[in-house]
């Protein structure tokens, strides 16, 4: 799997943890705990924390001494758009039949807006075919995709069609020039190798940072699998091998995890939550903070 970015644990643990069930402003040390336990140091993340605050993802706020941040409705809504995706029955089938086609003109001004739009196209599964112009399986849905960046992006940026495959045309040699099949199973193969092992769940000191490093990595693996129709892979293609093994790990950590959440945001001190192989965090302190860390770093 690639290196686990703080950015991609902190959307992780909003996703899993917040955007459904509204707890309150999130402590800072909470956050600082978790992604600690992941191999990722407080000033990382106190960095990460105020890039997404910028980007409009998180508000910041005080309470006493303790800065807290909670999600914005933009960045509620990103979580939102993904979250059909990352909970959905077969994550990995195309959305429909034949093809998307997108293309926008953004001015070199707005490279961060660039940025987004290309990010929200990633996710849905587009590639880049040729200059201007992006390719994506089935009927993606971007007016949904879009909305949040709707309020920035101006009138006719982007253009869609879609298509489907013209006799005397084949696309294959397009999809293979588009993305690297065999690069998108050695994604998948390296996401199995490491959850599947016996020994997941006690790659950190807490269930709550292990789900994060959990739902981060298969935030990444949908990233990386653009859902191509099954005539492009062979019989052995591991995508349903993939669900399986994040669901069972997923089911493993989720009542240890919530436990956790639960016990760091009421700040209490009396239970011990174990996370799905057995070590266990006393409440009230930061998960991460422990002998014997064995979070890799992102």
């Amino acid at each position: 799997m690639r290196s686990r970015q703080p950015k991609q644990l902190l959307l992780a643990f909003f996703g899993e943890h917040v955007v459904d069930d509204a707890p309150g402003p999130i402590r800072a040390s909470v956050l600082i705990g978790v992604l600690e336990g992941a191999g990722v140091a407080a000033p990382a993340t106190r960095a990460t924390l105020d890039r997404l605050v910028q980007t409009g993802m998180l508000d910041r706020s005080k309470s006493g001494r303790e800065i807290q941040f909670s999600l914005t409705g933009h960045g509620a809504a990103v979580l939102r758009e993904a979250t059909a995706r990352v909970r959905g029955p077969r994550p990995f089938d195309p959305q429909g039949t034949g093809w998307t086609l997108v293309t926008f003109t953004i001015p070199e001004g707005q490279r961060t807006l660039r940025h987004r739009l290309r990010s929200t196209l990633t996710w849905e599964g587009f590639a880049p075919l040729r200059d201007g112009l992006w390719l994506a399986p089935g009927e993606v849905d971007l007016a949904g995709s879009l909305e949040p960046l709707c309020r920035d992006l101006p009138p006719k940026t982007v253009i869609a069609f879609h298509a489907r495959e013209l006799a005397g045309f084949p696309i294959a040699d397009s999809v293979r020039a588009a993305w690297d099949i065999e690069a998108i199973r050695r994604e998948h193969l390296a996401f199995i190798e490491v959850w599947d092992d016996p020994g997941a769940a006690t790659q950190a000191p807490s269930a709550l940072t292990v789900r994060t490093m959990l739902v981060a990595d298969w935030l990444a693996l949908l990233r990386a699998d653009p859902r191509l129709p099954r005539e492009f892979m062979d019989a052995r293609w591991p995508a349903g091998r993939s669900t399986q093994v994040y669901r069972r790990m997923h089911e493993r950590l989720a009542a240890a995890s919530a436990e956790e959440f639960a016990a760091l945001m009421t700040g209490g001190t009396g239970a011990t939550p174990r996370n799905g192989g057995g070590v266990a965090v006393r409440a009230g302190r930061r998960p991460g903070k422990s002998e014997s860390d064995l979070g890799r770093a992102s």
